[in-house]
């Protein structure tokens, strides 16, 4: 239950029997003020809940402790700070310029690092940057463009079309927030084939005419 000065935002936070005032105004760990205690019984309450008493106000006359465990308290605190910090940086734009004659390797270390930015909640603005003869290939510009919008289709929307200004093509790319990727459609189940046995009877072959029988000669008149 001894414990040493601990480091909280830049500031040492007494814990325990650290705290060096004899008297302490004590809230204990449901939050509840019970009023100005001895340092001693302050500490030995705390010690009998398995918890410390730490001085949360130390400016205060007598210091404001409270009962709690100190531990879970910092691990808290420092999961919410970083929360904080995550959020502070989202939203934050970010830019990649490419030229259009990048290589197929580069472009991909280019799609990956634009994918993480796009993963940290950041928009990313794409730039193939044209010089010299290059700017009678812009073909090739929005060939990429459209190649990187394919890539990260599952973590990045584009918003609008390219858009051409002086010597640069760019797209900007949006984080999809928790948008569902569709999945792929699945081909049309092929239809069973009917068994010989279940098929309709071929129809019987119709039997063939019989030729007409030829007509008998006339007789001659007193044959």
């Amino acid at each position: 239950m001894h414990r040493r000065l601990v480091l909280y935002n830049d500031k040492r936070v007494r814990v325990n029997r650290n705290i060096t005032s004899p008297q302490v105004r004590l809230i204990d760990m449901h939050g509840t003020m019970l009023g100005i205690k001895p340092l001693i019984e302050a500490v030995t309450m705390a010690k009998g809940s398995g918890l410390d008493l730490v001085e949360i106000s130390p400016g205060a006359n007598p210091p404001v402790c409270k009962v709690m465990d100190f531990s879970k308290f910092l691990y808290e605190k420092e999961k919410q700070d970083r929360e904080n910090r995550k959020k502070q940086k989202a939203g934050v734009l970010k830019e990649i310029r490419l030229n259009p004659r990048i290589a197929s390797h580069d472009l991909q270390t280019k799609i990956k690092h634009i994918e993480e930015f796009l993963k940290e909640h950041n928009k990313v603005r794409v730039t193939v940057v044209f010089r010299g003869r290059e700017n009678q290939h812009r073909n090739l510009g929005e060939e990429i463009l459209m190649a990187i919008k394919d890539n990260l289709s599952s973590v990045g929307i584009v918003e609008g079309r390219p858009s051409m200004m002086g010597n640069r093509m760019s797209i900007m790319l949006a984080p999809v927030h928790g948008k569902p990727v569709a999945a792929p459609a699945k081909p049309a189940a092929a239809k069973p084939a009917v068994p010989a046995a279940q098929k309709a009877p071929a129809p019987a072959p119709k039997p063939a005419e019989q030729p007409a029988p030829a007509p008998k000669p006339e007789q001659a008149p007193g044959a």
